[in-house]
């Protein structure tokens, strides 16, 4: 008997080790060593989605952007992070509808970003997705949804499209600390893990969801550990520098694309809005917003890596100038696209013409 009971003592011990040994290589290498033309462009990006989003909420405020509007504003890490470790085109990314971050770090154009929000024909969706329902399969990219936890469930799909086609692509499917305590999340990782498929699921943890803390709403606060049952390994990572987001990005997608099956990734991050433009944010103060906007921005921790590396000031200061204009002109472009047509309610609805 005492040796039986060693026996199964040892077994979730060394399941453990494998479950940890990710997060373990990824704590060797915490920071990605970036040249300074990559940290510059996760830099431009990070500043673009940061603008993108603050002059959406001026379109919403103006009344040119209708219902709801999620604005990714300080988790611009999480998502140049790691979609910069993909293969732009090929891997699949979907994601809740607080999207536009997440769209704009996939390269795709500002301008019928912006058009989309605005409900505008030039739309990359016609303008019948609006700010939560965008799509773009050329890009690889499949939303935005409403439905709290739905991309987990279709990124599982979209994963076993990519092992059915055996092209090595992979899916990154985002949710946030909120979905995270859905059912369909847990089918999806059972199934995932059963199938091995090719997916890396991302807790975008920015500590509120909707508008309760993850304390006051989560029996286990520490995501990445979710995904044990399904003997998923998972990483706990800091989702405010865009830096250590990388290094943990490549450690996930190697694992991935060689066949191992899914990861379950934590990304620590903190949202400066309010869950969406009409959510005054009354539970929480305005001090410990300024906190972190002090202390743990991370554009700002990428602008001091910049500093520090040599790059002159000069440089960062014409970058945010000719992001500004661009965002500009995304705005301008939007409002001056025409709405869609009528017929264009009879478009769209199914997948074959009838």
């Amino acid at each position: 008997m005492a040796r039986t009971g060693k026996t199964q003592n040892a077994a979730p011990a060394a399941a453990d080790n494998s479950l940890n040994a990710l997060q373990a290589a990824y704590e060797a290498n915490r920071r990605y060593a970036a040249s300074d033309e990559e940290l510059l462009h996760f830099y431009e990006q990070m500043v673009l989605i940061r603008r993108f989003e603050e002059r959406a909420g001026q379109l919403y405020g103006l009344g040119l952007i209708g219902g709801f509007c999620h604005l990714y504003i300080g988790q611009e890490a999480v998502a140049v992070g790691i979609q910069s470790a993909l293969k732009e085109g090929h891997d699949s990314v979907i994601t809740g509808y607080r999207d536009h971050g997440h769209m704009l770090a996939y390269g795709i154009d500002p301008k019928v970003i912006m058009a989309e929000l605005t409900g505008r024909e030039a739309g990359i969706s016609r303008g019948k997705g609006g700010s939560m329902h965008m799509f773009s399969t050329s890009h690889k990219f499949y939303g935005g949804h409403g439905i709290v936890g739905a991309q987990v469930s279709l990124g599982a799909g979209l994963a076993f499209a990519h092992q059915y086609n055996e092209d090595n692509g992979l899916c990154v499917a985002y949710f946030g600390d909120g979905a995270a305590n859905q059912g369909q999340v847990y089918e999806s990782f059972n199934m995932a893990a059963l199938w091995n498929l090719p997916i890396i699921f991302v807790v975008e943890n920015n500590q509120y969801a909707m508008g309760t803390a993850v304390n006051r709403s989560s029996a286990e606060t520490h995501f990445h550990r979710r995904g044990a049952a399904f003997r998923i390994p998972g990483m706990d990572v800091n989702g405010m520098d865009v830096l250590e987001v990388r290094s943990a990005a490549n450690v996930a997608v190697d694992y991935v694309r060689a066949g191992n099956g899914p990861v379950l990734m934590e990304l620590n991050t903190y949202r400066y809005r309010g869950h969406s433009m009409s959510d005054p944010a009354k539970y929480r103060s305005r001090e410990e917003v300024q906190d972190v906007r002090d202390h743990r921005d991370p554009i700002e921790a990428a602008k001091k890596d910049l500093l520090d590396r040599g790059i002159p000031e000069d440089k960062l200061k014409e970058i945010e100038k000719r992001i500004r204009t661009i965002c500009t002109e995304a705005a301008d472009f939007a409002e001056n696209s025409p709405e869609p047509a009528m017929n264009e309610l009879y478009t769209d609805v199914l997948v074959e013409t009838y």
